[in-house]
């Protein structure tokens, strides 16, 4: 028989241990461009626990490597705010230009790219100086970026040039175009390097495009029952890592296309929130998240379901959303 103390002892590890488990979460942080704040959802609870006032009009939110900081485009401060995620105050900025709106990390964590609409440029950033590398001559009102998981190329769409740019990230040439449909918004690539997603609002389509080549492989157009197809406007995109699917936020058609990647085609449509924008993971893919403007609250699906499962009030025309891991 243990000894009442060892008992003790061992029950106070449990209880600890328990409560480890439970407190294990994660944090989805969203960007909310009418109340110049972030609203942080606790993923266990699928509650909003806090409100975190950032610059005017945030909107693209990415972390750093080790999730330790948040990058978030202060759109209307002209900056990127670097928001220290511990203490929850921003620690300083990053030179933007004009209005940023995305971002991109490159593998490497050493340099954020930056899309400037008004200015038709792309702006390369040297996060340890908070400098600006470069800045690079794109088409007319630059939106989606995305850097390929090898870190040689970046891409960024134009929306009113209706074009991707191919840009070699060690020369900074712009060194292809692939003309898509009318204004071009999200872009990402596929986990193996191989393929580029890109997504056009006034033109319906998303489109693969073979990134060896620069020419387009697949178009993707949508049709839900009972909604004009002047609605159907993609704009967000997520892929699964395992290869098996794509999400696709369709605006203000309120509804998220889900992708079948093997067979290339549209398998579903959920019915999400008012204007939905951006889409965003938590850490093993089993939830996505939906930013809704209009209605101003984030829509869970669950992925393994293909359902969605939850609605959360967040401020005023939410835009953006990333997840990390809290322990």
């Amino acid at each position: 028989m243990k000894p009442p103390h060892l008992i003790f002892i061992l029950i106070g590890l449990g209880i600890n241990l328990i409560s480890l488990t439970v407190n294990s979460s994660e944090y989805a942080y969203v960007t909310n461009e009418k109340d110049d704040d972030i609203s942080v959802i606790d993923m266990s609870s699928l509650k909003v626990i806090k409100q975190i006032p950032v610059g005017q009009r945030p909107r693209g939110i990415i972390f750093n490597h080790d999730q330790s900081l948040a990058y978030i485009c202060a759109s209307d401060s002209d900056t990127i705010q670097i928001l220290d995620l511990a203490t929850e105050e921003i620690i300083g900025e990053l030179p933007s230009g004009e209005d940023p709106e995305t971002i991109a990390l490159h593998p490497d964590g050493k340099t954020i790219y930056t899309s400037n609409e008004d200015d038709a440029l792309l702006t390369v950033i040297d996060i340890e100086s908070r400098t600006v590398k470069t800045q690079i001559d794109v088409g007319v009102e630059p939106e989606g970026l995305a850097v390929s998981p090898d870190g040689k190329i970046v891409v960024v769409t134009s929306e009113t040039t209706n074009m991707v740019h191919w840009i070699n990230t060690e020369t900074y040439e712009n060194f292809d175009n692939t003309l898509v449909a009318a204004r071009p918004r999200s872009a990402i690539f596929s986990k193996d390097n191989k393929q580029l997603w890109v997504s056009s609002e006034i033109g319906g389509e998303v489109v693969v495009i073979d990134v060896n080549t620069r020419k387009i492989i697949k178009t993707f157009t949508f049709e839900i029952n009972g909604i004009h197809n002047d609605r159907v406007q993609p704009v967000g995109v997520e892929l699964s890592e395992d290869g098996k699917f794509a999400f696709v936020a369709l605006g203000p058609a309120n509804h998220v296309a889900v992708i079948d990647r093997e067979t290339l085609t549209v398998e579903d449509y959920l019915l999400v929130g008012r204007r939905v924008w951006q889409l965003g993971f938590n850490h093993d893919q089993s939830l996505l998240l939906t930013t809704n403007g209009v209605s101003g609250d984030v829509s869970v699906i669950d992925v393994n379901k293909m359902k969605v499962t939850k609605s959360i009030k967040v401020g005023r025309y939410p835009w953006g959303v990333a997840i990390k891991d809290v322990q």
